[in-house]
């Protein structure tokens, strides 16, 4: 078997455990910060929220960072410390005592993991352009696959055993996935490039900076901050919408962590299914009419009343945008170097990470100034100015490229 199949698969694999890892707890936080003695409710939505700020922030500073060090030493060793990291940190929430503590971890997470990240550069790197549609869909799948089966056995963990047992049992499976990296994922090192003595290839290499600023690649940014924010927005405050919602003899956290598994499969099926458009079909195309059928779908989830048919709705909804991202970034690592997508994901990171700080700060105000079910308006609204750079950007191209047609014709015989 191929080298890069063999890394993709391995850390398909991986990358589900890590995701389970982070979700045997994550998900459940709200009702975490009410066992550690925050009772009030606008207390624990503004908690949730900072609760989800705090990552994001340190997140946002590192990533590109951190990108320029799997550069410069290797993107292996960027995952490998990501994976590390995240096997302590998550297993001392487990421990934590008050809220505070609980919010500095969230905050040591930001600054030392990003497995996502680090995952998506190394297959990136390794992948031949004409599956990179297909690699980091596939990839993709395995993120959402663990955060499928995370909440469903963290909900009945901590129903039976505490949330406390959820975090530790995820910080030792997150040291198990170290070690499986570590021993059998190979990256293979580019040929070391000659020094940069004249101007010619001092320009080659402003150039390979300068694009990840072309206008393609700010579009396609926009389109990642967008779908992160959109996916983001509501996942703090599901829990406590369920438990407004949730009656009779069902617990608000299995609900949870069932509505969470649901979303996390649909967009893992559709990173293993509608992201092999991308290589089949116009990548521009793919994506426009994915945006169209998110914003139709996102429109009935604020007039769904039933819990069962909310989920229904929240799963392909999930289903839809899951598809985008993937096609997005290999668009990304089409057009970037393979020596500077240590950078490139960095940059994305700081981008996402842009979004996750953003998204619970104006949900958190509407949910305090309005209600929970307030912020599923924020969905299509936001969605909107995706489609909008998107369709900009391709008739913009259209109308270069009969530009160009145009002046041949004038010069033909």
């Amino acid at each position: 078997m191929e080298r890069w199949k063999i890394n993709l698969y391995t850390i398909w694999s991986s990358q589900i455990f890590m995701m389970m890892s982070f979700s045997f707890g994550m998900p459940f936080l709200p009702f975490y910060i009410q066992e550690l003695g925050i009772v009030d409710a606008d207390k624990v939505k503004i908690y949730s929220a900072v609760l989800t700020i705090a990552p994001a922030v340190s997140l946002a500073v590192m990533s590109p960072i951190w990108g320029i060090a799997a550069d410069k030493w290797g993107k292996k060793l960027m995952l490998l410390r990501a994976m590390v990291f995240a096997a302590f940190i998550i297993g001392a929430m487990g421990f934590v005592t008050n809220v505070n503590q609980l919010i500095a971890l969230r905050f040591l997470q930001g600054i030392f993991t990003g497995t996502i990240t680090a995952s998506t550069a190394l297959i990136a790197t390794s992948a031949p352009s004409n599956r990179l549609s297909f690699s980091l869909g596939f990839l993709s799948s395995s993120t959402f696959i663990g955060t499928s089966a995370g909440p469903v056995i963290g909900g009945f963990l901590a129903d039976y055993l505490g949330y406390r047992v959820s975090f530790q049992i995820g910080g030792v499976l997150a040291l198990i996935d170290f070690l499986l990296v570590l021993l059998l994922v190979t990256e293979e090192k580019p040929a070391l490039q000659p020094v940069q003595t004249n101007e010619k290839e001092v320009k080659t290499g402003l150039r390979s900076v300068l694009m990840l600023f072309s206008s393609l690649m700010i579009i396609l940014l926009l389109i990642i901050f967008v779908l992160r924010f959109v996916r983001s927005v509501f996942s703090p405050f599901l829990p406590l919408f369920i438990q407004e919602r949730i009656t009779g003899i069902w617990s608000p956290v299995k609900v949870t962590g069932i509505v969470n598994g649901v979303t996390g499969l649909m967009t893992a099926l559709a990173g293993l299914t509608l992201c092999r458009l991308g290589d089949r079909y116009n990548k521009f195309l793919v994506i426009k009419v994915m945006f169209v059928l998110g914003i139709a779908a996102s429109i009935p989830l604020i007039f769904a009343n039933n819990l069962l048919l909310f989920t229904l709705l929240y799963g392909l909804f999930f289903f839809l945008l899951g598809s985008i991202e993937p096609i997005v970034m290999s668009m990304t690592s089409e057009i970037t170097p393979p020596e500077r997508r240590g950078m490139l994901f960095g940059v994305q990171g700081l981008v996402s990470s842009t979004a996750f700080i953003l998204s619970p700060m104006l949900a958190g105000f509407i949910s305090i100034k309005y209600s929970i079910h307030s912020i599923l308006y924020l969905l299509p609204i936001f969605l909107a100015p995706g489609l909008a750079s998107i369709l900009y950007f391709d008739r913009k191209k259209r109308n270069a490229q009969d530009t160009a047609v145009s002046k041949d014709s004038d010069f033909s015989p």
